[in-house]
């Protein structure tokens, strides 16, 4: 006898088709298994979820280190000696690959919440084994040549702390779905309690997180200092060519309180303003001197320093993507700029009635000004005519001789030191970078009359925090976009705050308690379901089995002389969920059957 096996109808999946098959190439369903995760494969989703953190955490500083990508950019020159925008393409190669292991994530997680065997493709396993090694590749590469970058880390999690609290509260109580659906299916107890616990010691700890989260944006809003100076860090070096008048100009548009440069003294010992070390950046000195183009910036007298072109480099680089901007007029303004003296910067504040601060380079030993450097930089000081109380000093060399010469001069330090040492000094401002202060430095420089100017801020982001820090100015190189920010960005009462945080914890704690419940619930239902169509399934085959046994016993009844029709209407099942018509044919007295199940009334045909 042969037995045929109805035929089963599956629905399309197509949801879950697309999960396996992304993630494992498994599209068909024969592919697919809810058997429980290899260890290898266990392993490679380890090695996932490390890599989507430490991406996590890159993409992270970049997005921060946005206000220091020109300080990152001169490192890399320093090095090849090629001025590039390095950020770009460490940007797009971070950001498309943290979407793609993010995406990856995701689909894992799609896996477990369905229940579904992990088995991570071969191709993505070479692609999450690059994005892992490519960023540990990168962040020894900035231990290396940007280390002090790091500091940036701590500085923005003042700002973005709170925020990233309610994302990552958010994030892990969204997570309870799939928890609570692993506990609940899982059979031994010892899972059920380990998992049960991780998850609510991380939870637990994420709700007591903003004990220890500090910003200096929560705070009484009638305690907010007025809004910071802002110092044009070397004129306005993203409109302009960095270090020229027009550069200054452009700060002064801006409404800038105060400009900053670097000084180097020439042969013949003229102050003027310069960054690198060399002229290879910033001027022409290739085309105008080409035996001398990496010869030092202080090997150049002044007459030979304006023959060069200061602003053409400006709009052949782009080096802020600005130049398209520009009108003619402020294209020709630039591509005429030369080098200019510290005597030029020095009139231009005095009629504007601004302060200037410079960081004044000794020069080589060999150099002719090695010893006169200080009084040469004073004589030009003083020719300008510049008011001393508008000029901040820096130079800690030969300090007290300075306050005899010009004792109008406003005393300023470059080097973090306690208020006592700087008052013993004679030091009345600090100009730091402002990775190296905290809030607590700031308050207490500000209790004992220290003025604190921080560079370089760029970000509005950092601009507020240093705000509500109570700083007094900042060092910017871009001026023009500190200039619209007339409140810091966020500024919340400690009231409000706890009052969002406690809320968050309660909705958070309602939530996951809800979805432990549903998915029990759930759990519970279905385990149920699976009870009951089990037991039905070994009725409906025991009722098949008497039946068949009657239609046999009936078919030798038929050859002996009795009736097929009888067989069907005494042998017909009861059951309202199946129809079987019978078939009966009788040849030389031996009676043939033919079954065929069909979802209908349960009547005979």
């Amino acid at each position: 006898m042969v037995k045929h096996q109805p035929l089963q109808v599956y629905e399309r999946q197509l949801c879950l088709s697309c999960i396996t098959g992304i993630y494992g190439c498994r599209w068909k369903r024969y592919q697919r298994s809810h058997d429980d995760t290899t260890k290898w494969e266990l392993l490679w989703s380890l090695i996932l979820l490390v890599t989507f953190c430490l991406l996590l955490i890159w993409f992270y500083f970049w997005w921060e280190a946005h206000n220091d990508y020109n300080e990152f950019n001169w490192f890399l020159y320093n090095r090849s000696g090629e001025w590039s925008d390095g950020t770009a393409p460490i940007l797009a190669t971070t950001a498309a690959g943290f979407t793609y292991i993010a995406f990856l994530m995701v689909l894992a997680l799609c896996h477990v919440a369905l229940g579904q065997q992990l088995n991570l493709h071969w191709l993505h396993k070479i692609g999450v084994t690059a994005a892992l090694l490519t960023t540990i590749v990168g962040v020894i590469s900035v231990n290396q040549t940007w280390g002090q970058e790091w500091d940036v880390v701590p500085v923005s999690l003042q700002a973005t702390g709170p925020f990233l609290h309610i994302g990552a509260l958010a994030a892990v109580t969204a997570l309870s779905w799939i928890v609570a659906g692993q506990v609940a299916r899982a059979e031994k107890t010892i899972f059920q309690v380990v998992v049960v616990l991780l998850y609510i010691s991380v939870l637990l700890g994420l709700y007591v997180v903003p004990l220890y989260i500090s910003s200096p944006c929560i705070m009484d809003h009638s305690t907010l200092k007025p809004r910071p100076e802002v110092f044009g860090h070397q004129g306005a070096p993203t409109l302009a060519p960095e270090n020229t008048l027009w550069s200054f100009q452009r700060a002064l548009q801006m409404n800038v309180t105060g400009l900053e440069t670097d000084v180097v003294i020439s042969v013949d010992g003229v102050p003027f303003l310069m960054h690198d070390p060399t002229l290879r950046r910033t001027t022409d000195v290739e085309k105008v001197f080409p035996d001398r183009q990496m010869d030092e910036a202080s090997r150049f007298n002044w007459t030979d320093l304006q023959q060069l072109n200061a602003g053409q480099w400006f709009l052949k680089n782009d080096p802020f993507w600005t130049v398209n901007t520009f009108s003619v007029k402020e294209k020709n303004l630039t591509s005429n700029q030369r080098v200019c003296s510290l005597e030029q910067l020095l009139k231009l504040a005095s009629y504007h009635n601004i302060s200037v601060v410079f960081r004044l380079q000794r020069p080589p030993q060999d150099h002719p000004c090695f010893h006169s450097w200080i009084n040469d930089t004073l004589q030009a000081v003083q020719r300008s005519g510049v008011p001393p109380s508008l000029v901040m000093w820096t130079p800690d060399e030969q300090r007290a001789q300075v306050r005899r010469i010009a004792p109008g001069l406003v005393q300023t330090s470059l080097d973090k030191h306690d208020p006592h040492t700087l008052h013993k000094s004679g030091i009345s401002r600090l100009m730091l970078r402002y990775s190296q202060v905290s809030p607590s430095d700031i308050r207490n420089f500000s209790k004992n009359n220290i003025s604190l100017t921080l560079y370089t801020v760029n970000e509005p982001w950092l601009y507020s925090t240093l705000w509500c820090s109570g700083v007094s100015s900042v060092s910017s190189e871009a001026p023009h976009v500190l200039r619209k920010v007339l409140y810091p960005i966020w500024l919340m009462g400690p009231r409000e705050y706890g009052l969002i945080w406690v809320s968050a914890d309660l909705v958070s704690f309602a939530v996951v308690v809800g979805i432990f419940i549903l998915q029990n619930h759930s759990c519970c239902q279905i385990i149920r379901t699976q009870i009951m169509l089990s037991a039905t399934v070994r009725t409906s085959s025991r009722d098949m089995n008497v039946m068949k046994e009657k239609l046999i016993f009936s078919g030798k009844a038929v050859a002996g002389g009795g009736s097929h029709a009888s067989v069907c209407s005494n042998s017909w099942p009861a059951s309202s969920s199946q129809r079987v018509c019978v078939w009966c044919v009788c040849v030389c007295g031996v009676c043939t059957f033919s079954l065929h199940l069909f979802h209908v009334e349960g009547q005979p045909p």
